[in-house]
């Protein structure tokens, strides 16, 4: 069965990075376009950027310039490299793929922007 699983995350100070990955398994990674999306308490899900199978992006107007997503198909795993951080970009983040008319998504990894 389609798996996804995050990791990555942490506490980190405003102005500090982090990466995350999200591993996948269980249907053809490669040829399946790959999302991030991010919850902050209290608010809505809401998308943080994507990539296609053929390597394109795009971001989220909050994160340009600060977050980038790549992929690694010969690992099945997708990442999201995040720099500057700001305490708004505390969230649970999660991957998701859309594949057998299904929406999957991993169990998420909490990041903690804070002083």
């Amino acid at each position: 069965q389609v798996q996804l699983v995050e990791s990555g995350g942490g506490l980190v100070q405003p102005g500090g990075s982090l990466r995350l990955s999200c591993a996948a398994s269980g249907y053809f990674f490669s040829v399946y376009d790959m999302k991030w999306y991010r919850q902050a308490p209290g608010k809505q899900r809401e998308l943080v950027g994507g990539i296609t199978s053929g390597g394109s992006r795009n971001y989220a107007d909050s994160v340009k310039g600060r977050f980038t997503i790549s992929r690694d198909n010969a690992k099945n795993t997708v990442y999201l490299q995040m720099n500057n951080l700001k305490p708004e970009d505390t969230a649970v983040y999660y991957c998701n793929v859309y594949t057998r008319r299904t929406d999957y998504w991993g169990q998420g990894t909490q990041v903690t922007v804070s002083s």
